[in-house]
C-alpha cells in the first residue's frame, strides 16, 4: 500500500506541475477547481492499477465508482462553470500583490497548486487506501454499504443542489434575489452537505477494508468538512452574499440551517 501511495503523490505532483505551466501561460489558475474533482477521480483510477497482484476486490471497484461519479460529476461543472465565467474573484483576490509584483508564476505555483495537491491527496486518502487495500476477494460489507447510502444522500444534495442554483441563476427575474426553494429551503449550503456526506461515505466504505485503513484516512473527511464549514467553503461565500444581498441574505441566515439540513425557523424567531 505505501508504494502505491507514493506512486500516487508522484503522479499528482507532475499532473499539478504541468497544469501550473498552462496556468502560467493562460494567466489564470481558476480551473483548479475543476481539478479538485477530476484529481479525486484519477487517484482513485491509478490506486486501482497498483492493487497488489491486479486483483481488486469487489471493494475496490466499488470505492472507485463512487469517486470516479462523484469526482468526474464534479470536474465537468465546476470546468464548464470557468469557461463560461471567466477568472474566478477569489483567485484575483488572493494573487493581486503577486501579479502586480511580476510574482504571479511562483505565487501561482505555491499558493494554488502545490498547496492545492496536498489537500487534494489528504481528501482523497480514503478512496486511495480503500482501493489500494482491497485486493480480491475483499467483499462488500454492511458497512461499505452503509457508506454507500450516506455517499448516495450526499451525491442527491450536491447534484440537485447545484442543478438547482444553476437554474436559479439561469432566469434574469432572479437577479439580485435569494434561492430560498428546493433543497436551499433546508440549508444554506446543499451542495457543500453533500460533499461532506459523500466522502464520509467513500471512508465508511474505505473503513470496511480494515480499521488502519479508517484511522490512517480519517484526517480527510474530517478535513473536508472544516473546509466547507468553517475555512474556504461557506466562510468565503457568505461575506459576499451579505453584501451583495443585503438584508435579504441576512433574513434567509435568520431561518435556515447553516449546514445540516433543517425545516427553516418561522419569522418570529428572526
Amino acid at each position: 500500500m505505501i508504494l502505491g501511495l507514493v506512486m500516487n503523490a508522484a503522479v499528482l505532483l507532475v499532473l499539478m506541475i504541468g497544469l501550473w505551466l498552462v496556468a502560467v501561460k493562460i494567466d489564470d489558475v481558476s480551473f483548479i477547481d475543476a481539478v479538485w474533482g477530476g484529481g479525486m477521480a484519477l487517484l482513485a483510477l491509478v490506486s486501482l492499477l497498483h492493487v497488489p497482484h491486479g486483483n481488486p476486490g469487489a471493494l475496490a471497484w466499488l470505492i472507485l465508482g463512487m469517486t470516479a461519479a462523484w469526482g468526474i460529476r464534479l470536474f465537468v461543472h465546476l470546468f464548464t462553470r470557468w469557461r463560461r465565467d471567466g477568472e474566478d474573484s477569489r483567485y484575483k483576490r488572493i494573487l493581486k500583490k503577486d501579479r502586480e509584483q511580476g510574482r504571479f508564476a511562483i505565487a501561482a505555483l505555491f499558493k494554488v497548486f502545490l498547496g492545492q495537491a496536498v489537500l487534494l491527496y489528504l481528501v482523497s486518502s480514503p478512496a486511495q487506501a480503500g482501493i489500494l487495500a482491497s485486493e480480491a476477494p475483499a467483499p462488500i460489507t454492511a458497512l461499505a454499504w452503509a457508506g454507500l447510502a450516506l455517499y448516495l444522500v450526499g451525491i442527491f444534495f450536491e447534484w440537485v443542489g447545484d442543478w438547482q442554483l444553476k437554474q436559479f441563476k439561469a432566469d434574469p427575474s432572479n437577479e439580485g434575489e435569494v434561492l430560498d426553494t428546493g433543497l436551499w429551503r433546508y440549508t444554506r449550503h446543499p451542495n457543500y452537505f453533500g460533499d461532506a456526506c459523500a466522502w464520509w461515505g467513500i471512508w465508511l466504505a474505505a473503513a470496511s477494508a480494515g480499521w488502519g485503513v479508517a484511522l490512517w484516512t480519517i484526517a480527510g473527511p474530517i478535513f473536508l468538512t472544516f473546509t466547507l464549514t468553517k475555512w474556504s467553503g461557506a466562510a468565503l461565500l457568505e461575506p459576499g452574499m451579505k453584501k451583495k444581498r443585503k438584508g435579504k441574505y441576512h433574513d434567509y441566515i435568520e431561518r435556515t440551517s447553516a449546514f445540516i439540513p433543517w425545516p427553516p425557523r418561522s419569522a418570529k424567531h428572526s
